[in-house]
């Protein structure tokens, strides 16, 4: 029995692997009336089971790692190690009451956190997870991305009217200046990624990195000077995007409670939660895609023996551990510092990123390309360090002790 299984299952994933799309193995046996919308289902159900499951476990994982870092306990009373933390969270929101103010505007308050969340699912189907694992391939991927997430910014801003309340305002209102102020270097360091590769096609940008005949290494861009610096901008953009630590002020509860969902419960303050970690997985993908070769290893001998969608999550996982990291240990920046971070020194340093993939492109000695990519960007991120920190007029600290006694 045993081996008839082994046997099946070998045949299974043979026929599976040598397909152009892994679809086209189960659809010859759907009635071909009903193949378009099961299509449509095999690509939609992945993404619907797969990323809120990864929401639910990065909950845990982030709620004990944060124990950790601060020397407290975490979750751990509700399954083994606490594990099931997630379970108890969601049945909570599920029989919690919806409390709705009567000032609110019903209709909007209860499509906010939809607009939400839709529009971070439409983003994942442009990502490819792995080889011919791609929803929705299109020739201008990177655009229906960016496109897509856009949305966002609206539903917050409807979160934060429809309470009619002036805190949940007053969040909806930093959210929307924070999330349009950094979604500009944001682009403008997956631009460079655009100049380089020629395509909008998230899979040819893939493709764009792979080893080439002969190579040990992949052709990742983040091994670039360039894409180095474009990696670090995309990040700490993508952080301020997701309103995540030290990019927290929407939601500073020292000064405005709780932000624009302030007057959510339930459900539907579930569904914000679930939407943020959700847009963080999907600008992580796109970080992966962008610079870290996609689903391509490091080494094209590894690709042998580990699957292409292996090496994607595992490279999720580690920026997922990474903004963990970066939330246990940076304390909250003010609201001026943020947006002094955006306009004044990341906002600029796109656009030299920009002029540095140009010498990379039209250089044709690539001792002459690093040097000069190099050189610039170097000098750019110096200077315009200093001159968003000037020299502190503050002193040098001078401690001081009371004489001992004498008698």
């Amino acid at each position: 029995m045993m081996d008839w299984i082994r046997e099946f299952l070998g045949m299974l994933w043979k026929t599976v692997s040598d397909q152009p799309d892994p679809k086209a193995a189960f659809l010859p046996l759907i009635p071909e009336e009903w193949r378009s919308e099961t299509s449509v289902l095999l690509s939609i159900a992945p993404l619907m089971m797969i990323f809120p499951a990864l929401f639910a476990l990065t909950t845990v994982v982030e709620r004990k790692g944060l124990g950790r870092i601060q020397n407290r306990l975490g979750p751990n009373r509700v399954g083994p190690a606490g594990f099931l933390q997630f379970a108890a969270d969601g049945l909570k929101t599920l029989t919690k009451e919806d409390i709705v103010p009567r000032a609110a505007d019903q209709l909007v308050h209860f499509l906010a956190p939809l607009a939400l969340v839709v529009p971070v699912f439409l983003t994942f189907s442009v990502l490819p997870f792995g080889r011919h694992l791609v929803p929705l391939d299109l020739e201008s991927g990177l655009l229906f991305f960016f496109a897509i997430g856009a949305a966002t910014e609206l539903s917050v801003f409807m979160a934060g009217w429809a309470s009619r309340n002036k805190y949940s305002l007053l969040g909806a209102l930093r959210a929307v200046a924070q999330m349009v102020s950094y979604e500009i270097p944001l682009i403008l360091s997956a631009l460079t990624v655009v100049m380089a590769t020629g395509t909008l096609s998230l899979p040819q940008i893939v493709d764009a990195q792979a080893a080439g005949n002969g190579e040990w290494l992949a052709r990742w861009h983040v091994f670039t000077p360039w894409g180095f610096f474009g990696f670090a901008l995309f990040l700490v953009a993508a952080c301020a995007e997701a309103n995540r630590a030290p990019f927290d002020l929407p939601e500073g509860e020292s000064e405005i409670i709780a932000g624009y969902y302030l007057e959510y419960s339930g459900f539907k303050f579930a569904l914000f939660f679930l939407g943020e970690y959700l847009g963080l997985f999907a600008a992580c993908g796109l970080g992966i895609t962008l610079f870290l070769g996609g689903w391509h290893a490091p080494l094209p001998i590894l690709e042998r023996w580990i699957p292409s969608y292996a090496w994607f999550f595992a490279k999720l996982a580690a920026l997922i551990g990474l903004f963990i990291w970066v939330r246990g240990t940076l304390p909250r920046v003010r609201m001026d510092q943020l947006m002094n971070l955006a306009w004044k020194f990341m906002l600029p340093l796109a656009l030299v990123n920009l002029l540095a993939v140009a010498l990379w492109h039209f250089l044709p000695n690539p001792l002459a390309r690093w040097a000069a990519s190099s050189i610039l960007l170097a000098g750019a991120y110096v200077g315009l360090g200093r001159a968003l920190m000037p020299p502190s007029r503050i002193g040098k600290r001078v401690y001081r002790y009371a004489p001992q006694d004498s008698r």
